[in-house]
């Protein structure tokens, strides 16, 4: 969230929490989308600050320069959604049949991952920014980021772990050469429109290949980013030792990542149903030591975080189960009723607020 002033409000501005006026009543619901008749409806209540989401109706973000109450060099998310654009702009020029620029690429990459990975809830996160529409981008972005925080905690250097990042960004740019129609369908995907989208590792290879900056290892990920330890992966089918570490760290960021945002065709799920689905259903397929990392990570955050249950309570995360950390105790927040999830089969974690 981000905290301004009244006039620094302008349209496309989304609220972070409910507006309430000096009778304590609320005057607009969070994720009212401000437009110009609401600007002016404000202009009468004697309210001073409001608490608003960094990214804008459209999916920008939103830059109040240094009017803003923190600045931009102190807000990593900020600098994050401003990745996110630079990197939409390197996309559309690929699609228009650019090259790969490397040292542009870094520019976007490494200054934010150097600051991202001091704060660890903001990276973990970042899923919550994503929007259908933009989803290409932020994924990109962010499974560099998530792929490089993996990798210093397995100890990689920190040259490693650069060249982690980069490859995580890069490992879609052949997304670029898939007909724009099947890229941003609305709806789930044929098969002959799925077979086009699993040559996209292919053709993201054949995009960096050449690229003296780029470790084998990083182009190999760029590859194998999509294959799966048991063999049931794309594009080539291949094993476990077949696929280069640094491929199957960006493999568990990538399925995260995926199953925890908003897609164009397909709802996202909260970080503990992700966590669920992941331990369920790709067993023998992902790196294990990787998932577990990902999972202790995620679960340590998670401790008095205030979610929304599946049958629509508010409740506050009590306790992490360590067999079952995706299924915590639980305090209802209008009853202060306790619930154990694992118990509670049938309820699980929506949505954390």
């Amino acid at each position: 969230m981000v905290r301004v002033k009244l006039e620094q409000l302008r349209e496309g501005c989304v609220l972070a929490q409910d507006m309430i006026g000096k009778t304590k009543k609320p005057i607009m619901p969070k994720k009212t989308v401000i437009t110009k008749q609401l600007l002016h409806v404000l202009s009468k209540f004697l309210i001073n600050e409001v608490e608003i989401e960094p990214v804008l109706a459209n999916g920008e973000p939103f830059l109040a320069g240094d009017s803003a109450s923190t600045k931009a060099d102190e807000r990593p998310v900020m600098l994050y959604l401003e990745a996110v654009q630079r990197y939409k702009k390197a996309f559309q020029s690929w699609q228009a049949g650019g090259a790969v620029d490397i040292g542009e690429i870094r520019e976007i990459a490494i200054p934010l991952f150097n600051k991202m990975i001091k704060h660890k809830r903001e990276l973990l996160m970042l899923h919550h920014y994503t929007t259908k529409e933009e989803y290409l981008y932020h994924h990109a972005v962010s499974i560099g980021l998530l792929a490089g925080f993996l990798a210093m905690q397995l100890g990689y250097s920190q040259g490693e772990c650069h060249q982690i990042v980069l490859a995580g960004v890069l490992s879609d740019c052949g997304m670029a050469k898939i007909s724009s129609q099947i890229l941003m369908k609305p709806s789930a995907l044929t098969e002959e429109e799925f077979r086009e989208i699993e040559q996209h590792p292919i053709l993201s290879y054949r995009m960096v290949q050449n690229i003296a900056a780029l470790n084998q290892g990083a182009k190999l990920a760029v590859l194998q980013h999509h294959e799966r330890n048991d063999g049931s992966g794309y594009p080539l089918r291949v094993k476990a030792e077949k696929i280069h570490p640094y491929g199957q760290l960006i493999a568990v960021a990538d399925v995260y990542y995926a199953m925890t945002s908003e897609r164009l065709y397909r709802r996202k799920q909260s970080p503990f149903r992700a966590i669920e689905a992941i331990q369920r259903e790709q067993f023998g397929r992902l790196n294990a030591e990787v998932v577990a990392l990902l999972v202790n990570h995620l679960i340590s955050l998670q401790t008095g975080a205030i979610v929304k249950l599946s049958n629509g309570e508010t409740a506050e995360v009590i306790f992490i189960q360590p067999d079952e950390p995706a299924r915590p105790i639980v305090k209802v927040m209008k009853t202060g009723q306790l619930l154990s999830l694992v118990e509670q089969r049938d309820l699980y974690i929506e949505e954390i607020l």
